[in-house]
């Protein structure tokens, strides 16, 4: 029977653990009078604090087995599935890696909810969305290939008059392989102005790493709430269901899509034990679930095609759960730069927050790298990025704040890309200031966030991207065109140093007899 609105939905979150005295803890003694105690002891273990801006407890750590529960004694005891749950919730497992991955890879957990996930109507198949892209093959015709630097000015916003939720919203711009093959990743951007309300999406293809740019969105996920700001990111893991809510109106940001492996921690090899992304400062959720049985509609992604699955309760109704295949986020705020503090500029690696293995070996299919505020103390040195041609694609995108030496104005909300060994490198202006300014210590990147995704993969971009998303430009060649040869100037002096090592002058081809 369905519930009157008033009435179908309750939503229920586990109470901090700071607040609650863990059940199988022995009650310590109390002082008496003239009796000092020495022994204090924490009552659980540790959860993060709720703000004003985001009004959520998290468990910290990164790849961790977590145990959640929203009424406590939940959980069962010392096994999975018993012959019969507490309060008869029904067990239901997810697997994101092979059942016989090794114990230090393999991805899983358990969820103790109302109703099992199978309880459904079926799936009806939706039509066919243009702007979202699964096969990046180049025998595909909407997918294009470009040899130069591409950018593309902050994307719309939907017009206040239409509506459109996070997954109407998405718009996919380059890409590769096919996550039939589960080797792959896909870039995107999203922009909605409207949340979602008894609907969710579900990602069978590949697991979603989001940065939003504007506006924070407020995720309901099967393992608890997350709420998620401009400068953050989350990652939901394939398979998981979730609803996006913008508490702040209309929102855009970025979206990293992995076919195959998962996102991981850099290794840190001589850095040591601790540094750039560190794995405590990592949040997943607390349970929390709704008492609806209202009726609501999942929209599910499988090989890049939509699919409709409507069921007449929600989907957030896990009561409790345990494992390690859980959504999270991460403050990008948080990350510890290294660099040089001698001389020469560091290859960009020392900015990754998160990578994913591909089949190659020390390969990724996908690297998050940021730039964001930090000191620049180098000596003798060319302190910006030089001059370069890498195997590795780049797609970038900014946050908030400013990213200066390009020749376009890369606005919050813009993008750009270079495939593989497409030469790029700062402006002839940034290029004289690094060469000519005084090189004492000083902050860069105040007050901003970009971020650069790499793939050593090729990225051929999508009809969207090049043809339907009103904002692509190129990047204007004359701002390396005072990059003269300088070393012209100095001939005079090549030929005196050529003489003194008993070898030949050298002429300059094309240039005119005095």
């Amino acid at each position: 029977m369905m519930l009157s609105s008033s009435v179908a939905r309750t939503s229920v979150a586990a109470a901090s653990a700071r607040s609650v005295l863990c059940q199988t803890h022995a009650k310590q003694p109390s002082a008496r009078r003239g009796v000092a105690n020495y022994t204090v002891t924490a009552k659980s273990t540790y959860i993060t604090k709720a703000t004003e801006k985001d009004p959520y407890d998290y468990q910290p750590g990164f790849g961790n087995r977590f145990a959640s529960e929203a009424i406590p004694g939940t959980l069962p005891s010392a096994q999975n599935h018993p012959q019969k749950n507490k309060y008869d919730l029904y067990a239901e497992g997810m697997t994101g890696t092979s059942f016989v991955a090794p114990r230090a890879e393999s991805k899983t957990a358990w969820l103790y909810r109302l109703r099992p996930s199978v309880a459904h109507q079926g799936f009806t198949p939706l039509p066919d969305n243009p702007d979202i892209e699964h096969n990046f093959s180049t025998l595909n015709p909407r997918v294009h290939v470009s040899p130069t630097q591409l950018a593309w000015h902050p994307f719309d916003l939907p017009p206040a008059s239409t509506p459109v939720d996070f997954v109407g919203g998405l718009k996919t711009l380059c890409g590769s392989g096919d996550p039939t093959l589960r080797e792959g990743v896909a870039y995107h951007v999203y922009a909605a102005n409207a949340s979602m309300e008894n609907s969710a999406f579900c990602n069978n293809d590949g697991h979603m790493l989001i940065l939003p740019q504007q506006g924070r969105l407020d995720i309901q996920t099967e393992f608890g709430r997350l709420m998620v700001r401009p400068g953050e990111l989350v990652v939901i893991q394939r398979g998981m269901r979730f609803k996006v809510v913008l508490p702040d109106g209309p929102s855009r940001g970025y979206i990293s899509e992995l076919f195959g492996s998962s996102y991981e921690l850099p290794e840190l090899g001589p850095l040591g034990t601790h540094g750039l992304a560190n794995a405590r400062d990592f949040e997943s959720p607390v349970a929390s679930f709704d008492v609806d049985q209202s009726g609501w509609e999942i929209t599910y992604k499988v090989a890049g095609r939509l699919f409709l699955c409507k069921q007449e309760h929600t989907p957030f109704d896990v009561v409790a759960w345990h494992g390690n295949y859980l959504p999270y986020k991460y403050a990008l705020e948080k990350f510890t730069n290294v660099g040089s503090i001698s001389k020469d500029h560091i290859d960009p690696s020392i900015f990754c927050v998160l990578t994913a293995k591909s089949k190659t070996p020390h390969h990724a299919l996908t690297e998050l790298l940021i730039f964001s505020p930090r000191w620049d103390v180098a000596s003798g040195t060319f302190r910006p990025p030089y001059y370069h041609r890498n195997a590795a694609t780049e797609f970038m995108g900014l946050i908030y704040g400013e990213y200066g030496g390009r020749s376009d104005e890369f606005q919050p909300g813009s993008a750009s890309y270079e495939t593989g060994f497409c030469p790029h490198g700062v402006s002839y202006d940034e290029f004289k200031k690094a060469t000519e300014g005084e090189l004492a210590p000083g902050r860069v990147h105040e007050g901003t966030m970009a971020f650069m995704l790499e793939s050593s993969l090729m990225l051929p971009l999508t009809d969207f991207a090049m043809k339907r998303s009103g904002k692509l430009h190129e990047h204007e060649p004359k701002m390396w065109d005072d990059l003269k040869a300088q070393f012209l100037n100095h001939l005079d002096e090549v030929n005196a140093d050529l003489r003194a090592a008993g070898m030949p002058e050298v002429a300059v081809k094309g240039r005119e007899e005095a």
